[in-house]
């Protein structure tokens, strides 16, 4: 059963541009008028959620948080526990702290997760966690069976929502053909078709959805931006890839040069601050304005990156005429960083750091293909907006706060 690929809604009009047309406040072109996507709802068509049930009150709730060492799980748990709901965590090392129990299960293994959820009554689940393999089919695979096991071996459990995670490749396109070829102009909308391309997250939706069907609750979808917040691990991390190479070529007095796209550098952008991210979750979870839809979900400001790089390069202790822009191409990180990163064990023992091992801490890959992109990415918030989620957070004050906890966990100088 497939419910959500949307099939026809590739018949409405739409318009796209490909990977390197003009910036989009170039056109003067008018967006056309079109029907909006519909995604499968549990509840009758002109009858409310709130109107066939009532919301279990915040000291009745059960959490499940797949992914809760993630950087977005990280900050759900955070925000979960704060408002009093009872937290579990599951991962395989069944990591327990103060308000949450660890539940410990492999993702991977559908009997694992059966048992271990067998006698849980979550009343929420949010799930935060993906896994990336070499190719979109194998991302595909393995990436919905997580989810659809998951959910299945939740069958008996008391479940009335569950949040999924996703992002922009949902209309940039899957690693493989990423920001390349024909895409729906920015800023992007939650109504867009779906791309004509294989993509884990289409697949991730759709065993949602089937699952929400046949188990009876409701859902949300969340599609972020680049996500910055805390996290040690991570392999999709931009905050702490950038301090990491802030302080590494402090050390030898080399410049903080920009990786990425003139694009990038020039055009309009947004990101997500996984704290802003963890409150959209709780919000659609509990208010019937938000269940059974997709939202993006950023910061609710935009920036050009060099108006920000300089910055961040002041608050990471970057000299001002160490600070290098956007010159002729692309400079990744890959590349600028292969000769230094050799001297983090030396910077973590003069700064009494506590990770030395810099691969847990810096995703240069990662950053270089948000950098790299040679568009702009621009994403709408109005749905959620007009939804009544309203939470904003200034990006260059998420990556104050951010820095300034790395610092506390002494994870950078």
């Amino acid at each position: 059963m497939q419910i959500g690929p949307l099939d026809a809604a590739a018949a409405r009009p739409q318009r796209r541009r490909s990977a390197t047309a003009a910036p989009q406040a170039a056109r003067q072109e008018t967006r056309p008028t079109t029907t909006h996507t519909e995604y499968p709802r549990r509840h009758p068509v002109g009858l409310h959620m709130s109107e066939i049930t009532t919301p279990t009150p915040a000291s009745t709730r059960t959490a499940l948080v797949v992914g809760a060492s993630g950087i977005t799980g990280s900050a759900l748990v955070t925000k979960l526990v704060a408002d009093g709901w009872q937290v579990l965590s599951l991962s395989r090392s069944a990591r327990s702290e103060a308000g949450v129990r660890g539940i410990a299960a492999d993702l991977l293994d559908p009997a694992s997760l059966r048992a271990a959820l067998a006698g849980e009554a979550p009343t929420h689940v949010f799930f935060t966690a993906w896994q990336r393999r070499a190719t979109e089919a194998e991302n595909i695979a393995v990436n919905s069976a997580m989810v659809r096991d998951l959910l299945s071996a939740l069958d008996h459990a008391p479940v009335e929502h569950v949040a999924l995670v996703t992002g922009l490749k949902h209309y940039l396109g899957p690693f493989e053909a990423y920001a390349a070829g024909e895409m729906p102009d920015t800023p992007f909308h939650e109504d867009e078709p779906r791309l004509d391309t294989p993509n884990f997250y289409y697949a991730q939706e759709d065993e949602l959805f089937e699952a929400a069907a046949r188990q009876g609750f409701t859902w949300s979808v969340h599609r972020s931006h680049t996500v910055i917040g805390h996290a040690v691990g991570n392999a999709m991390n931009m905050g702490l890839t950038l301090a990491v190479q802030a302080a590494l070529v402090n050390e030898r007095g080399a410049d903080f040069v920009f990786p990425g796209s003139e694009a990038q550098w020039n055009g309009l952008t947004d990101m997500t601050d996984a704290g802003v991210l963890a409150e959209q979750m709780v919000w659609a979870a509990t208010d019937p304005a938000g269940r059974d839809e997709a939202f993006n979900i950023v910061n609710g400001d935009v920036f050009r990156w060099r108006w920000m790089w300089p910055r961040l390069a002041a608050l990471l202790g970057v000299p001002a005429e160490r600070v290098v822009g956007f010159v002729d191409a692309p400079r990744p990180l890959e590349v600028q960083m292969r000769d230094l990163e050799a001297d983090w064990p030396a910077i973590a023992e003069k700064h009494g750091l506590v990770e030395r091992d810099i691969s847990r801490l810096a995703s240069w890959w990662h950053t270089d293909a948000d950098l790299g992109r040679d568009m702009e990415v621009v994403t709408d918030m109005g749905k959620s907006r007009d939804a009544g989620f309203l939470v904003f957070k200034r990006t260059e004050q998420a990556f104050a706060d951010l820095f300034a906890r790395y610092r506390a966990d002494r994870l950078i100088p």
